[in-house]
């Protein structure tokens, strides 16, 4: 058994069993491996921003680590862009990155680079396994550390030759030990703070989704508090039946208009709301400047534990919790394109226990209103920023949760990115409906030159904000992918692709131009 053999065995024995790749030559032998042993699930994309993506999106539906498997140096810089996401959405990921054999280094062929160096700002955990006696240990130790919670991004480096010489026997990882417990300290600092007037829950991380938010719905009824969240999140349990949970808006002056009223803010899993950039005369945070806050739980910590000492603190267990939503979607909108139409049409269409990923940009901002009321869903959003998010979490979510219908909400600009997401889509055949808001623009950077105070856009800004001449055939380029798809130009023609998309039990793209 050599190297590459005893660290697949490694990641099989420790409960990792899907590999997102996109490998090269010095990765052949971790190729053979996986070819040669039962048990991982091997997932081609063809570029490194889908297998990153996928991992974390993966991660968001199971709670486990995935790995990826790219190539040196160059390979994992072009993953990096949602390796950033990933990190920032606390998901657990364990990169295999091949490296060139140790003997080969020095001759500093053309694709020799400081691997380490590359991984190191997207990493929790950085290894180079030194020999192939020491694969399997490494490995283990890797998958631990993306299991440590909430979630870790841990890059084991492979020099070819630790790959191919023999290794030992394969070593199981330890389980990620228990969150950290809340001190009682700060379960009674968090009653006080929501005893008093004008207070809130802010909810963020595993906060957002149940049996958490039933707690804060708990506790909103027993003391009067609002309930809040992140305007990222990297999944949102939402739907009729579930506690509601307003996002602080992206937009700087909507975000200070709705936090204005609250001097008391409590943290479950969540940071004090800051502004996404800098903006001319306007502030970074967005609290009112007499806010206090008082953290609870913090994203690492057990906010399940937490919230259930708050309640025992305040008598709120067993007090029916406030803020549930009803099942009253909205009618099906008809006509004009309008952003509030599609927002009425996603919300009467969106199938029970779908999952919603989320890179609408700026014309997805509005959703919320509409699609609150509904069939319970889960709604996952990039918490990194970069885009090139949305259709390759999709894929890995679509993989890590089968069975359950995928909607994936895309700009055209950001979808320009991963687009080759889609063939991962067809040849995995996964159940994804995508819609392309195809507005022919970057059109959330309209709305920034404004708001950073840099004028008014002549012909060339234009152009670099603009996606015409020729326009994208988002139509042409799915079926190129293998994916079917149409094109809507009317709220009427959305509903009708949008119910086909949902009865197709494989990828289906909808070309939404407006």
């Amino acid at each position: 058994m050599n190297g590459a053999e005893s660290l697949v065995r490694t990641l099989i024995a420790s409960d990792l069993n899907v590999c997102f790749t996109n490998p090269g030559t010095s990765e052949m032998h971790f190729v053979a491996a996986l070819d040669k042993i039962e048990g991982m699930r091997c997932v081609l994309g063809l570029f490194e921003g889908v297998v990153t993506g996928a991992a974390d999106g993966y991660f968001r539906m199971t709670g486990k680590p995935a790995s990826t498997l790219l190539h040196l140096g160059p390979g994992l810089g072009n993953g990096l862009a949602n390796l950033h996401n990933a990190k920032k959405a606390r998901s657990g990921i364990v990169n295999i990155v091949g490296e060139h054999a140790s003997h080969h280094l020095k001759y500093d062929a053309p694709l020799t680079s400081d691997i380490e160096g590359i991984a190191r700002p997207m990493s929790h955990w950085i290894k180079t396994s030194p020999s192939s006696h020491d694969i399997a240990a490494d490995g283990a130790l890797a998958v631990e550390a993306a299991r440590a919670a909430p979630g870790q991004i841990a890059t084991l480096i492979l020099p070819a030759d630790t790959a191919w010489n023999e290794g030992t026997a394969p070593v199981t990882a330890r389980l990620a030990p228990a969150r950290t417990l809340v001190s009682s300290e700060a379960v009674r600092a968090a009653a006080a703070a929501l005893k008093q007037p004008d207070a809130a829950l802010m909810m963020g991380g595993i906060g957002v989704r149940n049996p958490a938010m039933e707690l804060a719905g708990r506790i909103a009824a027993k003391t009067g508090c609002k309930i809040i969240s992140e305007y990222n999140s990297a999944r949102t349990e939402r739907g009729a039946g579930r506690v509601i949970s307003n996002r602080v808006p992206y937009v700087v002056d909507l975000a200070l208009k709705t936090l204005a009223g609250f001097r008391q803010i409590v943290l479950v899993g969540a940071k004090a709301p800051v502004s996404f950039f800098a903006y001319p005369d306007k502030p970074s945070t967005l609290a009112h400047t007499e806010c206090t806050f008082t953290k609870l739980a913090g994203i690492e910590e057990d906010i399940v534990g937490a919230l259930e000492a708050l309640a025992d603190e305040l008598g709120a267990r067993a007090t029916p919790p406030a803020h549930v939503a009803t099942l009253t979607p909205p009618a099906l909108a008809t006509g004009k394109v309008t952003l509030d139409g599609i927002a009425a049409v996603l919300g009467a269409l969106i199938p029970e226990n779908a999952i919603v990923v989320d890179e609408a940009v700026s014309s997805g901002r509005g959703f919320a209103p509409s699609t609150t009321h509904v069939q319970p869903h889960d709604w996952l959003t990039t918490m990194g920023g970069a885009i090139g998010f949305g259709l390759p979490t999709a894929v890995g979510a679509a993989i890590g949760a089968p069975g359950r219908k995928v909607l994936s909400l895309e700009g055209d600009g950001s979808a320009m990115y991963t687009l080759q997401a889609l063939w991962t889509m067809a040849r995995e055949q996964l159940d994804v409906t995508v819609v392309i808001f195809a507005n022919r623009s970057y059109n959330i950077l309209r709305g920034e030159l404004a708001a950073v105070g840099a004028g008014t856009p002549g012909q060339r800004a234009t152009d670099m904000l603009t996606l015409d001449r020729p326009n994208l055939d988002w139509v042409a380029m799915a079926r190129g992918h293998g994916v079917e798809a149409g094109q809507a130009t009317t709220l009427d023609e959305l509903a009708t692709q949008l119910k086909r998309g949902l009865a197709t039990s494989g990828p289906y793209l909808i070309e939404l131009v407006f």
